[in-house]
């Protein structure tokens, strides 16, 4: 079997974490080039360290880390009462206290990289971005070409119903509705899993006993970062009970697109 080869674009953030967790833990079926961070969950400079965190807590400090976009095109949002912490709390990681990380962070800018790495790569890549789509949409328009060398973007963002950010909007294309545009308008072949899927991947206490039980370093930073991400009040959506795992849908959909 072809692993897939992909570029994973996220802004950790509780769920993005656990989506790199999952893509680190399948190496016969993807294998990542890099890991590309930018502003979302939270600022960047907490973005890419979490991510630097993560790979160190998954025992890949081989993994490269590059520190990407930290602002959005035009550097504003409108007027919502949401705001990061209120579900991702401070740092982005919920109530996981890791270290700071050891492994460097690449000098290399993401979307210079995410340049590079395509248009010098002999096959097609896969690109998996998690939150917002500032890095990509700057690629794009810096450098047209690289749409020939992507073989698709498999991403979570928008919503087909309800949103989580207003009654229509998803918080990823929210946050960053001109990236977005761009992304969508570049005639790349595209997979959007959006909240009327991710939200049907949901935790609850039950699971995250499951989760605790396996006693590993890795298990216990997931019970604590998601634990924080159960509170019930960080969730006013209709039939939402638990913490939605939105991003590592995007993983789940690379290792297995048949669903079976």
């Amino acid at each position: 079997m072809t692993k897939t080869q992909i570029i994973m674009d996220c802004d950790p953030g509780l769920d993005d974490a656990v989506a790199l967790l999952l893509a680190m833990a399948s190496p016969e079926d993807i294998d990542i080039l890099g890991v590309t961070t930018v502003v979302g969950n939270c600022s960047v400079e907490l973005t890419q360290a979490n991510a630097r965190r993560i790979c160190e807590l998954a025992g890949r400090k081989d993994m490269k880390v590059f520190r990407g976009c930290s602002r959005t095109f035009f550097s504003r949002v409108a007027p919502s009462t949401y705001v990061g912490t209120d579900v991702h709390g401070e740092t982005g990681l919920g109530g996981c206290k890791l270290p700071p990380p050891t492994m460097p962070l690449q000098s290399e800018d993401a979307v210079s990289y995410i340049i590079k790495t395509l248009l010098e790569s002999p096959t097609k890549i896969t690109l998996a971005p998690t939150g917002s789509l500032t890095n990509i949409a700057c690629a794009f328009i810096m450098e047209p070409r690289i749409k020939e060398k992507i073989d698709k973007i498999v991403l979570m963002g928008g919503s087909i119903g309800l949103g989580n950010i207003s009654p229509a909007a998803e918080y990823n294309f929210y946050y960053e509705p001109q990236a977005a545009y761009v992304v969508f308008t570049s005639n790349v072949p595209i997979v959007m899993i959006g909240l009327d899927v991710t939200r049907q991947t949901q935790t609850s206490e039950a699971w995250l006993q499951t989760v605790e039980a396996m006693n590993t370093p890795v298990s216990q930073a997931v019970v604590d970062m998601l634990s924080h991400y159960y509170r019930p009040n960080a969730f006013l959506e209709p039939g939402v009970t638990g913490g939605v795992l939105h991003d590592p849908n995007v993983i789940a959909y690379l290792i297995n697109p048949s669903g079976d």
